[in-house]
């Protein structure tokens, strides 16, 4: 100590120059003082989904499922290869609109997120995607379907979701299975979809597909209605003119309720509902608030694989914080899409933009709890091994087991069943 400087407060002289050894020792040996060793840097990831507006349900799971993933990160030790820095989420609502998923990602570059990740809606999806290529800051889409996101080739974007056209290649070799197992056969179908940048495209890529591939299907009614529609009353009245055999629905919860009422309402029969890929069909509040109406639905969709080991774990861990909740499509692709960013920024041993890029371009993640392969990303950011499952909701005392993966085989919980029983008919 220099003379004269003044002795710390309440130790005596010997203990002082003890305390200060053992720290310059420490120092000396990590090459930082203890106390900065124990306090790692926040790793800054902006989450941003549609908690309000038309969406909030789904929206609401899916940053829960961001946080699962980085609670669970957190919990087992942080980042290792960046001394243990913890996952900081900024949540962030895109209130289903696509202006406002801009600026909220701006704003959250600007709070220091070093990736960010969402928005469940393809339009959002294409507004931030433009943002990070302008700002050089990598993202990660949980779930976002519309192929045109990835088409431009963007450096810092990647997509854990399957894109339209996966979910259309699925959907034909199911509906093959279908056809041979069940020995039916129908020709007259209709398509109906929301408004929105993800409805216009789903449906209208089923559309280019059946035509596209010559399928023996006539589309004797194609619907389309606003997101957030209150009423399906005149769209349904349409529906049972045309005398469809089978309906190919991309539809949100909301819509999918009015849907299945209306249909019930005014007695449309069908042999069954088949949707090409979307949310409505198997989210909780549908299944629970439609309960027998909801049974026989198919939805083809990128699913939780009920028989990957981390999607048991995962699912558990959810389902304990929220009761009557369970990893879904939604959900699941959001925890994955965290648990990527954090294998490569492991990976990246840094959060530079290009380091980081590099790395998630290196990406195969195999811990998938999700239907399909390791998450590997193509030149353009496509995840190649995304696949959709068929799922149904079926008849089980416990509402939280209704929804069941039923093809591909490997991967199934229970047989299918199809045509369904009317609606009307169900007691």
């Amino acid at each position: 100590m220099k003379e004269n400087q003044p002795e710390p407060q309440g130790i005596d002289r010997r203990t002082f120059l003890k305390t200060t050894a053992a720290a310059g020792a420490a120092a000396a040996i990590t090459g930082f003082p203890a106390i900065v060793r124990s306090q790692p840097k926040e790793i800054v990831i902006g989450s941003i989904q549609p908690v309000t507006g038309p969406l909030p349900d789904i929206g609401i799971a899916m940053q829960r499922g961001n946080k699962l993933a980085a609670d669970e990160i957190n919990a087992k030790g942080g980042i290792k290869s960046l001394g243990g820095a913890k996952i900081k989420l900024l949540l962030g609502d895109n209130e289903a609109k696509e202006e406002v998923a801009r600026t909220v990602a701006e704003r959250q570059i600007k709070e220091g997120a070093v990736c960010l990740v969402g928005p469940f809606l393809s339009g959002p999806a294409m507004a931030i995607a433009t943002l990070a290529e302008q700002r050089n800051v990598p993202f990660v889409i949980d779930v976002a379907a519309m192929d045109a996101i990835t088409a431009k080739g963007y450096k810092n974007v990647f997509r854990c979701f399957a894109k339209t056209e996966y979910f259309m290649t699925s959907l034909g070799r199911y509906l093959d299975m279908i056809i041979k197992e069940k020995k039916v056969t129908f020709k007259r179908i209709a398509v109906t979809n929301a408004g929105d940048a993800f409805g216009r495209s789903q449906g209208a890529a089923f559309i280019k597909y059946v035509k596209d591939h010559k399928l023996p299907y006539e589309i004797v009614e194609h619907v389309e209605y606003p997101l957030g529609v209150k009423d399906l009353s005149a769209e349904v009245t349409k529906l049972k003119a045309a005398k469809p055999e089978v309906l190919f629905p991309v539809a949100r919860p909301g819509d999918a309720k009015l849907l299945i009422r209306e249909l019930y309402k005014q007695r449309v029969e069908l042999m069954g509902i088949i949707s090409p890929g979307s949310p409505g069909w198997y989210e909780p509040e549908f299944v629970k608030d439609m309960d027998k109406l909801a049974y026989y639905v198919m939805d083809n969709v990128p699913w939780v694989n009920p028989k990957a080991p981390k999607f048991k774990e995962a699912d558990a861990q959810f389902q304990k914080l929220y009761p009557g909740k369970y990893l879904d499509t939604n959900s699941g692709y959001a925890y994955l899409g965290v648990l990527v960013i954090a294998d490569a920024l492991e990976r990246a041993k840094s959060t530079d933009p290009a380091a980081l890029r590099e790395a998630l371009r290196k990406t195969n993640f195999k811990d998938n709890p999700m239907v399909g392969g390791p998450v590997v990303f193509d030149e353009k950011g496509d995840n190649i091994n995304a696949a959709a499952a068929m799922v149904q909701v079926l008849p089980d005392p416990k509402m939280d087991d209704r929804v069941k993966v039923i093809l591909p085989k490997e991967a199934a919980q229970a047989p299918y069943v199809f045509p369904w029983k009317q609606l009307w008919d169900r007691g």
